[in-house]
């Protein structure tokens, strides 16, 4: 069996073309916010930059479309955004050395021997695809990465719109299986209305039954959740007693409410500025080591592009981020590859058959 976490096997600097490549340039920003001409966009993949002498430093993180600063004699990776006027920033577009900058891509491909022909059907997941061998992946995944690694959790509402599905992620956070937590105003207020009325946006959460008036129920969660000042307040004031919103507050676990236009309330906690929104989320997609991002597009877009395709661990391994999306279709999967994010495995099914599914894999 091969291991959980694969080997990572970094660039040969001996070779002729990065063995000769001049050191980088950096150039200072000239202004808040605004980057030098010519400057080098980050990718998702280990980038390493030359200082001369044969240093070579590894971007600790980084991620599409930001930009390297030297600060130190280290590397960080910031937005251009985030850049304050005399900052040095790597300069070059070119990735395989010729400017002192080179991109690797191949750092977790198996050993020699072990790949497949040029020439193979089926590389990427579709509705023909069967999807065992992704869940046996993840359960490995997910059992290692409880201890050893950082689990966030990229959630649409409609985990919440079936008891079942509600339960088993209310379980997986409860065991460890969650250090964070990505959603929107919808997920959290009716994770919320199910646990204060037992329905989700009107309809039982287990029959799918619409109630008379019962589309008032969220809007009326909503109320008394304001009221009360936090979810916190609510869930005690109230006397919720499941849920993921439950189980994040019962468990310290931390979650991100991004706001969106057509939010109602919105609750206390929705973040109503996108860019603190974006840098809420980025705190844990530099953490992250497994991203699994459920019936949500925009969220898992958006997230998976913040996040690398590794991580640097504490004792300086490097090893893969996993980014799983689950969703109907293969849009979301597909938008991310065309984004840059190509580690983005797809699993293509509805979001309360998958948590049961998983979740009945791991519940003692």
């Amino acid at each position: 069996m091969q291991p959980i976490i694969p080997a990572y096997t970094p660039p040969d600097f001996s070779c002729p073309e990065l063995k000769n490549a001049p050191a980088a340039c950096f150039d200072p920003a000239p202004a808040d916010g605004v980057v030098p001409a010519e400057f080098h966009g980050t990718s998702n993949h280990p980038e390493y930059v030359h200082m001369g002498g044969g240093l070579w430093l590894l971007a600790p993180e980084s991620r599409m479309d930001a930009v390297l600063v030297l600060r130190d004699e280290a590397l960080d990776v910031i937005e251009p955004r985030n850049v304050r006027q005399g900052d040095l920033v790597a300069m070059g577009r070119t990735e395989n050395g010729e400017e002192g900058i080179y991109i690797h891509t191949t750092g977790f491909d198996p050993p020699a021997g072990q790949t497949a022909d040029k020439f193979v059907f089926r590389t990427r997941g579709t509705r023909e695809t069967p999807f065992s061998r992704s869940y046996d992946d993840l359960y490995r995944i997910l059992h290692h990465d409880r201890d050893h690694g950082y689990i966030s959790w990229v959630l649409g509402p409609a985990v919440a719109f079936d008891k079942d599905s509600r339960e088993a992620m209310q379980g997986m956070i409860e065991n460890g299986y969650c250090h964070a937590l990505l959603a929107g105003n919808a997920l959290a207020t009716h994770d919320l209305e199910a646990a204060y009325r037992r329905t989700a946006l009107g309809q039982d959460i287990y029959s799918q039954h619409l109630l008379p008036m019962g589309h008032y129920n969220h809007l009326d969660l909503l109320n008394e959740v304001r009221k009360r000042g936090s979810i916190a307040n609510a869930i005690e004031e109230l006397n919720l007693t499941d849920g993921i919103m439950y189980a994040c507050e019962k468990h310290q676990v931390p979650y991100v409410l991004a706001g969106s236009i057509r939010d109602d309330g919105p609750l206390p906690e929705v973040i109503p500025d996108a860019y603190r929104s974006q840098d809420a989320m980025r705190f844990h997609a530099r953490k992250s080591t497994t991203v699994i991002a459920m019936a949500t597009q925009l969220h898992a877009i958006a997230f998976g592009n913040m996040i690398p395709s590794y991580h640097v661990m504490d004792d300086q391994t490097i090893r893969p981020v996993y980014l799983y999306i689950v969703d109907m279709t293969e849009f979301s999967a597909d938008k991310l590859a065309n984004r840059g994010s190509a580690q983005a495995v797809a699993i293509l099914t509805n979001v309360q058959d998958f948590m049961v599914n998983l979740w009945n894999n791991f519940k003692q």
